[in-house]
């Protein structure tokens, strides 16, 4: 290395470790072909203040419950990151920088959660980790006002998130800085990557916000720091101010330059989304100082200085876990709990409150169920948390005593969103992912349109968050086709790992309850109707267990194979069930079967689903008040489905489903159809 680069004092060491953050981007993404190198190198100084004066973190457990969380928003920068958690001593050796972006590496395009360690979240869909950060910011709160006593805190941590222009150009950003700045979350600091350039060229050719003016009216703490983006002084005190700010979030502004030092790709859209080239590479590296053809340099003066993280975490952790224990014998009854709800497990007994029902009771819509299933077992399970897009007296989510979560209230189970659908469920993946409490969150299934993104984020990272979402089929009625869902049942099915559950009766719904609280890998959603359901007498059709394996036998045919089977989800399934005596009268036997998960009922072993859809019946009719689109699944070339092939309309529901061929008659007609007769 040449003298240039050879660290003399504590600045210069300084200005060597933030050059080799750049290098590692610049040479990674020339590697690999393609990326981002123009982010990292200009928010290299930033990330360095960050990463060695203020981020509270342990590079040999990555999961410590007390660390701050880092969330890298702008995700295609995020070779910034993998270089930042190499440095630091992470589990992410040099090879795997050399590998960014191929196959099976720990480095992949994006930042992807349970890929690398170190990576609180997956980001690259602009805006989401954002409002992550909001979630993991309100899960501190709540686990700090309910577990922390005087002097004795277990829960202090901060929440950072650097923010690109476009994470803010990102509708979603209003959501998520308008509730954060409403709740006053003053452990929540974001930093504003405001370089001017968007892929297509400078921002100023679709966006011209005063971030500064509009965050304030947010409630923010906001600081500008101007041009002063490698001032490594006024960085620190920036963050400093952040901390000591407690009543607001902060957010503080630099005016970088994308490709920071790169002669003729500094300032350029180029530079954004392409390697620089071997030539351009040569250039920066020369004004950085750097020997212009060494590549993946991390000089042994950077290694030394930046790995330091490991015994400041070691030390960090081993401090946190004095305290626990002196809390544990201090509060043992709150330590008892407060464990519990880090390891996220329902006690054994937790479902001995769920209550059942009996027809004596009279129809029931599933979402008056739903509500009266999670306000039995919430006193159980004081982890659960959640709330409505500002529809709970609807969705019937309120936790009854639960408090409201609110600024200055925290300790409140019961979040209200407003009329936010996105940034509740992005916000819920914050939660789920901050760990110690579990979230769900409420709205009305066409509402999923809103949220789609976050839902696909909690499934990709497989996230055990709850979606309770209600008026589920045209069976709403009077608001209409725009408030109607004809193709989200379809849709939602076709995310993987997201469980969809529409339940056909109360006591359906109680163990839909039960799938989602003990299915921990990936995130579940209740479909749940607003009209009023039968409650099917148990005595004379089957149990409701069947809907922990995704469908059943509901009502078996009198004779050993049956003529065909009728198969529902949801509130079609009273319908089949009378249709099943109509045809018995006619001498025609049929099977009814219950099928409220497609996603429960394919993780059954092959015999069960057999035994349940025998493959000798190829007559088979489904029913569902939604798009048929999947059902093909289940009935084979040679059935049929009754399902949407139109949006709905603005009628009572009863005329709505007959309108649409959901009746009895309807049914037998068709399924008569199908035998030929």
């Amino acid at each position: 290395m040449n003298d240039k680069a050879t660290p003399q004092t504590a600045e210069s060491l300084d200005a060597l470790s933030i050059n080799t953050i750049r290098t590692l981007a610049m040479d990674a993404v020339q590697q690999a072909k393609s990326g981002h190198p123009g982010t990292p190198m200009a928010l290299a100084p930033a990330a360095y203040v960050l990463w060695t004066r203020y981020l509270r973190h342990n590079p040999r457990n990555p999961r410590w419950f007390d660390r701050d969380r880092f969330v890298l928003s702008n995700g295609h920068a995020s070779m910034l990151l993998y270089a930042l958690l190499h440095l630091t001593g992470y589990d992410l050796s040099l090879d795997e920088l050399k590998r960014f972006r191929q196959w099976g590496s720990k480095t992949p395009g994006h930042p992807e959660y349970g890929v690398t360690p170190g990576v609180e979240t997956t980001t690259g869909p602009l805006g989401q980790g954002f409002m992550n950060a909001v979630g993991m910011a309100i899960a501190e709160a709540h686990l700090g006002a309910v577990f922390n006593q005087s002097g004795q805190a277990i829960v202090d941590h901060h929440t950072y998130v650097f923010l690109s222009d476009g994470d803010l150009m990102e509708g979603a950003s209003h959501e998520a800085a308008s509730l954060a700045g409403h709740l006053g979350l003053g452990k929540l600091i974001c930093l504003y990557d405001d370089n001017h350039i968007s892929i297509e060229g400078d921002t100023d050719l679709a966006f011209s916000d005063d971030t500064a003016r509009r965050f304030e009216g947010y409630h923010w703490h906001v600081q500008d720091l101007g041009e002063r983006a490698n001032d490594l002084d006024v960085l620190d005190a920036a963050f400093a101010a952040a901390r000591q700010e407690t009543a607001r979030p902060s957010l503080i502004i630099v005016r970088s330059h994308i490709a920071y030092g790169a002669p003729n790709a500094q300032d350029t859209a180029e530079a954004h989304g392409a390697p620089l080239g071997e030539e351009e590479i040569r250039l920066a590296k020369r004004h950085y100082g750097w020997p212009e053809h060494e590549k993946f340099l991390v000089p042994e003066a950077v290694a030394a200085h930046m790995g330091q993280a490991v015994a400041r975490g070691a030390e960090w952790e081993r401090a946190w876990h004095e305290r626990l224990a002196a809390y544990r014998a201090a509060h043992p009854g709150l330590a008892k709990q407060f464990e519990a709800a880090l390891r996220g497990e329902p006690p054994a007994d937790w479902d001995e409150a769920i209550p059942g029902f009996a027809p004596a009771d009279g129809p029931v819509a599933t979402r008056v169920a739903s509500g009266k299933v999670l306000n039995a077992i919430a006193g159980r399970l004081p982890w659960l948390m959640g709330g409505s897009g500002d529809l709970a007296p609807s969705t019937n989510t309120l936790i009854k005593g639960g408090g409201d979560f609110e600024k200055g209230q925290y300790a409140g189970r019961n979040l209200h969103w407003g009329v936010r659908e996105h940034v509740m469920c992005a916000a819920s993946n914050g939660m789920a992912l901050h760990g110690g409490v579990r979230p769900y969150a409420a709205t009305f299934l066409i509402f999923t349109d809103y949220a789609r993104p976050a839902i696909r984020l909690a499934a990709l990272m497989e996230l055990p968050v709850i979606y309770v979402m209600t008026h589920d089929s045209i069976g709403l009625g009077e608001d209409g086709p725009t408030h109607q869902p004809i193709e989200q049942l379809a849709s939602l099915r076709a995310i993987p790992h997201l469980c969809v559950i529409r339940p056909a009766d109360a006591n359906e719904t109680a163990y839909a309850w039960r799938a989602a609280i003990e299915r921990r890998q990936g995130p579940t959603l209740l479909a749940l109707t607003r009209q009023t359901l039968p409650v099917f007498d148990r005595r004379k059709v089957a149990g409701a267990a069947g809907v922990l394996q995704g469908a059943y036998i509901l009502a078996k045919e009198p004779w050993q194979t049956p003529d065909l089977i009728l198969l529902a989800s949801g509130s079609e399934v009273h319908l089949i069930l009378e249709a099943q005596a109509r045809l018995a009268a006619e001498d025609i036997h049929a099977r009814v079967v219950s099928m409220p998960s497609w996603e429960l009922f394919r993780q059954q072993p092959r015999r069960y689903r057999d035994e349940i859809l025998p493959p000798a019946v190829k007559a088979r009719l489904a029913v569902e008040a939604a798009a048929p689109l999947g059902w093909c699944e289940w009935v084979g070339d040679a059935g049929a489905v009754i399902g949407m092939d139109r949006f709905g309309a603005s009628a009572p529901y009863q005329e709505n489903f007959r309108h649409f061929g959901f009746t009895v008659d309807h049914v037998v007609e068709q399924a008569k159809a199908l035998l030929g007769r």
